[in-house]
């Protein structure tokens, strides 16, 4: 992406907070075909038969980004709050199937890579949210790149642009961030 793209990004979240004319409509379509992707990666990983489409986790995720609650700074911060949106939904998602199981044990995964697409779907959502929020509270920036890296489908590189740190500090967090969760979850 372009430095203008950014910037004309950057100006379009600033006219949604300032509620002008149409620019959530703008700001829709300009984000969308990313957030489809984002969505997409993310159930790919799901169980098999899972009934939430990726148009509808767009969208959801979407409208839990009410403007006026979140003062998005720029794109980084515009996808970051999508993709916890995205979590949340998902996190949700998986509660209710749980408790329509009453009880019954959570579908596991293994949970070597935490990689966007990931052969075997059998990570324990819920299980990654707890340690997820544990993680944030003493490592904020860990968990950030997890939830970029994970429910935003961002690569290194693209992380590391969005947070502005370099790219072994991401490699760096990446691979503690993952042996943290995997101690943490297991």
């Amino acid at each position: 992406m372009s430095e203008p793209d950014l910037d004309d990004l950057t100006q379009l979240l600033r006219s949604v907070q300032s509620n002008t004319d149409g620019a959530r409509e703008k700001l829709y379509e300009r984000v969308y075909r990313e957030l489809k992707a984002i969505a997409g990666a993310h159930l790919v990983n799901e169980r098999p038969g899972h009934t939430l489409q990726a148009t509808a986790l767009v969208n959801e995720a979407y409208l839990r980004l009410v403007p006026g609650e979140e003062h998005w700074q720029n794109r980084a911060h515009f996808f970051g709050s999508a993709a916890r949106a995205m979590r949340c939904i998902l996190v949700d998602y998986a509660r209710r199937h749980r408790s329509l199981k009453r009880g019954g044990e959570a579908e596991r995964v293994t949970f070597l890579d935490l990689a966007i697409r990931v052969d075997e779907p059998d990570l324990d959502l819920l299980a990654l949210d707890e340690a997820l929020d544990a993680l944030a509270k003493d490592e904020p920036r860990l968990a950030t790149v997890v939830n970029l890296r994970y429910f935003g489908g961002l690569s290194i590189g693209e992380t590391a642009a969005m947070l502005g740190i370099s790219l072994a500090t991401v490699k760096r967090d990446w691979t503690f961030a993952r042996a943290w969760l995997l101690e943490r979850m297991s």
